[in-house]
């Protein structure tokens, strides 16, 4: 991918060490305070997002040691599995923090063959939002996003319908907050249109930067970016200029493609996911890892490299 737009990095280096916060923390719109660096839980599952993990108890013990290096922003949803994740985070969080923050997402289901279909008529949101309540034992969703592209791009077209529909659940305080996911910036106004949004989750990292101009904006909004696949469709040029960064640091590319996300708008909120304590603790280390202004132009360089 080519991008010829520049980046603007206004977040400084956070000393996790010093606040024992790691990546320090963001206020979602009319909500709670959440660590920037969260955890995703969709590597808790099996191969493909599938069955159940090869075991389960440690699992458990990723979830627990989240909790205990300090975040307090879990990322779900029941398709996962699906309904394995949230199972797990039950058994190994349940009863939840009172600063534990946990979203979740609705709007597609799994079939046997393990895909994706789209699931975003108001009865499927309905009972979908049901189930996580169900699976993850609690009466009230911290946060839901709707589900809206596929795999990594976002699907045009109006999202009214369904987002009117959680907006709803919401009404019925069955829903704290509501973000959405994969979607275009036409959808993210449509979206605040009808509810206020806090969050947004959408494919973002040094290599795919289409939505450099929405970053900005919803930073300017107060409202949250949440970038998955952070090291995701990386040219073999892109990569090996990363890894050259990184083995000047003497870092992981994990480490240092995260750390550019958190110095690249103090909007942005990370949830990486393993299933490995030790990269959970590389993923939360790399909160602490300061990148220099050279460092910067470099990594910035890395989203205009034509793949």
């Amino acid at each position: 991918m080519t991008n010829t737009a520049s980046t603007t990095v206004t977040s400084p280096p956070t000393d996790t060490a010093a606040t024992g916060i790691p990546g320090g923390t963001f206020t979602l719109p009319g909500g709670p305070t959440v660590t920037r660096m969260g955890y995703g839980a969709m590597q808790l599952a099996g191969p493909g997002v599938f069955g159940p993990p090869a075991d389960r108890d440690a699992a458990v013990a990723v979830l627990r040691e989240a909790v205990a290096l300090g975040i307090t922003h879990l990322d779900t949803a029941d398709i996962y599995g699906p309904h394995v994740t949230n199972e797990i985070i039950r058994e190994a969080l349940h009863p939840y923090a009172a600063e534990l923050t946990i979203a979740t997402k609705v709007g597609a289901r799994r079939d046997e063959q393990g895909g994706w279909p789209p699931a975003r008529a108001p009865q499927q949101l309905r009972e979908d939002v049901h189930q996580n309540l169900d699976r993850l034992g609690v009466d009230v969703l911290d946060v839901v996003n709707l589900r809206v592209g596929g795999l990594l791009d976002p699907e045009p077209g109006s999202i009214a319908e369904p987002f009117a529909a959680l907006a709803e659940l919401q009404r019925e305080g069955l829903i704290r907050h509501l973000g959405v996911s994969n979607v275009t910036a036409a959808q993210v106004a449509e979206a605040r249109s009808i509810a206020p949004v806090v969050c947004v989750q959408n494919h973002y990292n040094l290599a795919h930067r289409d939505d450099d101009e929405l970053v900005d904006a919803l930073a300017e909004e107060g409202i949250a970016f949440v970038p998955f696949f952070p090291l995701g469709g990386f040219s073999p040029l892109q990569s090996a200029a990363l890894d050259t960064v990184a083995a000047r640091l003497g870092a992981t590319p994990m480490a240092v493609a995260l750390a550019w996300l958190l110095q690249r708008s103090p909007n942005i909120l990370l949830i990486p996911g393993t299933s490995s304590l030790a990269h959970l603790r590389e993923n939360v280390a790399a909160a602490d890892l300061g990148l220099s202004a050279d460092d910067l132009a470099e990594l910035d360089a890395i989203g205009r490299v034509s793949g």
